[in-house]
């Protein structure tokens, strides 16, 4: 299918050079590659895929020093299906194209002596494709800029992402926007991550039960767009267990799913007569190499 073709042609451009990076000009530059079949792609609470399958792969490269480079890709369906919210066409905000996202990000990560860890970065979300035209332009750009701050101690991360592009997933002021859209520069999102280390707190070091790690999620996606776009603001929350294998032929293997729910209006988050925060499911299988 298209989509699984797009992203393995994404990420091979990005690898080939990768690989001459790190080995002639940077020694210090390590390559991590990883490629995942999902039941689905939830972003931020919400499903991008109208709970279809979605295939996704990275890579990162990763210097001594802590600071980092990478790029992501997936298969999405968001920009193309059918927005509850308009009566009239056109219903999306592509009108072609639309089916894929691409990420690219780069930052700094570090760890001090007492285990407090910061990462700060930037993040550029993009989606190839053709914006509707008429119906009044009921959408702004997709395309998506964020700067990121976190901070971890443990099993637990707070970080805070805002964006800085004048648009926020397609949210923000647009062709014939009243007064009560501007753009979204401070759309931000606020969460808090726990990652537990299941198999070390009961002891279990090898077999079946090492390796497991449970997920806990909450945040708040507070869009700053002007009153008319308050309504698109929404918390969400996540729980999940992954198993991780590290010997043998499933070495780098990870399995898991999560749970998600988001308390989104269904005046404008219906797409194909769903709200696409409802609570849902998902199960994933992934290879880090």
């Amino acid at each position: 299918m298209r989509k699984s073709l797009i992203t393995t042609a994404v990420l091979g451009a990005l690898a080939a050079p990768s690989f001459v990076f790190a080995a002639d000009a940077a020694p210090g530059v390590t390559v991590a590659y990883n490629v995942g079949l999902y039941s689905q792609y939830i972003f931020r609470g919400l499903t991008q895929t109208d709970r279809g399958p979605a295939v996704q792969g990275g890579v990162d490269l990763t210097h001594s020093s802590g600071f980092y480079l990478g790029a992501w890709a997936s298969n999405i369906s968001w920009l193309r299906d059918t927005n509850n919210a308009y009566t009239t066409p056109p219903s999306s905000p592509y009108s072609e194209g639309g089916r894929l996202e691409v990420d690219i990000y780069g930052g700094y990560r570090y760890t001090f002596a007492n285990g407090v860890g910061i990462d700060l970065g930037a993040l550029q979300y993009l989606y190839p494709g053709s914006k509707s035209s008429g119906g009044g332009g009921n959408w702004a750009s997709a395309y998506t800029t964020e700067l990121y701050g976190a901070l971890s101690y443990g099993w637990v991360q707070a970080k805070i992402s805002s964006v800085v592009s004048d648009s926020a997933w397609t949210v923000g002021k647009y062709t014939g926007s009243t007064g009560g859209s501007k753009d979204a520069r401070g759309t931000y999102y606020a969460e808090l991550n726990a990652t537990i280390p299941v198999s070390d707190l009961i002891g279990a070091k090898d077999g079946f039960a090492s390796g497991i790690t449970g997920i806990a999620h909450i945040a708040r996606q507070e869009f700053d767009a002007g009153k008319d776009n308050d309504i698109y603001s929404y918390s969400d929350y996540k729980l999940g267990l992954q198993k991780s294998f590290s010997e043998g032929a499933l070495n780098g293997v990870n399995l898991g799913g999560y749970w998600t729910y988001a308390n989104t209006k269904d005046s404008v988050w219906t797409l194909n007569n769903r709200n696409i925060g409802d609570s849902t499911g998902t199960v994933f299988v992934q290879k880090t190499f």
